[in-house]
């Protein structure tokens, strides 16, 4: 097999990483290319939560999502991009945290936080750019589509209960689709009896009440001798609770004109997702519009919504407020302004970006518009990743409190 032959885990996947990968990447100048940097921080862990490990967890879209469920308290997450991290930590000043590159996290990294704690669940939104369909220079020997090895590494050191992978749906197509059966195989043999692997499916955050057509590929495994485990049931969508639009997701955000920022909320009256994600906050964060070059604001207001405002680029449409967006991309690592707003000639502010994502409003992101647009179009949508906790719940309840 494609995988197997490249590597073999008791010849160390960290020496084949480095070594026998010949399609490298360019990088982020935002990448920790440097030791590790653990940073264990004092907190209370709850003993009726269970405990989360959330590697490659970029701005944290998987623990938000858990963490909604009031179940789950990540103990530990791991990213090598440092803007990501920032807002990671911001948004969860109590979880510890590794910088760095995960091939060179050692076990006695991982000890000096977790210690003797159990690991119940642990999360990784591998890398997704080597298998995107919008990647031009695809490649079956793109370094990013080993990462998944790390989880196996982690997971043969701590054997956590449930293991949750997140992956873009291009995945299954790359190589003919041998990556999601390599994958499949290494979580089965994974840990110390292995792991009972549910099919690995394509979601669509839409059908979880995310108000943006976004598909994502998820692998669910279970230790073996625990109880079954199932994708969660959509809904939203035809028959069921019509889907959210971008009018829920960001009517009520004040204006803007070209290079505005506003602090304060407008009066407008809520629709019950917005609601939802505002919360009891009082100030208005990352709502600040990019500063677009004249041609671009006329090209943005001569574009009907809905319709592409470029002709090279028919993914990069002026939004409409009764669809749902498109699935919305991180962009590389220069990345371009995607959308223009549905009535003002502008592209999306990050807290425009962020409601397309299902993040609250007290989820602030740091490191300036650019960043926040690669950390927003990376994110795993928390609504999404909370329907995915509540089925990992019925399983861990059921070993732990007899439900």
């Amino acid at each position: 097999m494609y995988i197997q032959n490249l590597f073999s885990m008791n010849a160390g996947v960290d020496e084949h990483m480095t070594k026998n990968i010949s399609c490298t990447v360019e990088r982020s100048s935002y990448y920790w290319d440097y030791s590790p940097i653990v940073e264990k921080v004092s907190n209370q862990n709850e003993v009726d939560k269970y405990n989360v490990v959330d590697l490659f967890c970029g701005a944290g879209g998987i623990s938000c999502g858990l963490h909604m469920t009031n179940r789950f308290q990540t103990i530990l997450a791991n990213d090598i991009y440092v803007p990501a991290l920032k807002t990671y930590k911001r948004n969860n000043p109590s979880v510890s945290t590794i910088l760095g590159d995960v091939r060179n996290v050692t076990f006695e990294d991982y000890q000096e936080i977790l210690e003797d704690k159990k690991i119940h669940l642990v999360t990784a939104g591998v890398p997704c750019q080597g298998f995107s369909l919008l990647n031009k220079k695809r490649n079956k020997d793109d370094e990013r589509n080993f990462l998944f090895l790390e989880v196996i590494k982690f997971v043969n050191m701590y054997n956590p209960d449930v293991i949750l992978i997140e992956n873009v749906s291009g995945m299954k197509s790359l190589n003919k689709g041998s990556f999601v059966d390599e994958i499949k195989l290494e979580l089965e043999g994974a840990g110390v009896n292995g792991y009972k692997v549910l099919e690995p499916q394509l979601l669509n955050a839409a059908d979880y009440g995310v108000p943006q057509l976004r598909k994502r590929l998820i692998f669910l495994a279970v230790k073996n001798g625990l109880s079954e485990i199932s994708y969660p049931k959509p809904k939203y969508g035809k028959n069921l609770i019509p889907y959210r639009t971008v009018a829920d997701a960001i009517y009520d955000l004040p204006k803007l004109e070209n290079n505005d920022e506003k602090n304060t909320y407008s009066k407008k009256q809520l629709c019950e997702y917005q609601e939802l994600l505002r919360g009891t906050q009082s100030k208005l964060l990352n709502h600040k519009s990019p500063k677009h070059p004249d041609s671009t604001v006329e090209k943005i207001a001569n574009t009907k919504p809905t319709k592409p405002m470029y002709d090279k680029y028919k993914q990069r449409i002026r939004l409409g407020w009764d669809i749902q967006s498109p699935t919305q991309v991180a962009g590389g690592i220069r990345p371009q302004f995607q959308f223009g707003h549905p009535s003002q000639n502008r592209g999306l502010s990050i807290r425009e970006r962020a409601r397309l994502q299902s993040f609250p409003d007290n989820y602030e992101f740091l490191g300036g518009i650019v960043q926040c647009r690669v950390q927003t179009g990376n994110a795993v949508p928390p609504l999404l990743a909370k329907a995915l906790g509540e089925e990992i719940l019925k399983v861990l309840d059921k070993k732990y409190r007899g439900k």
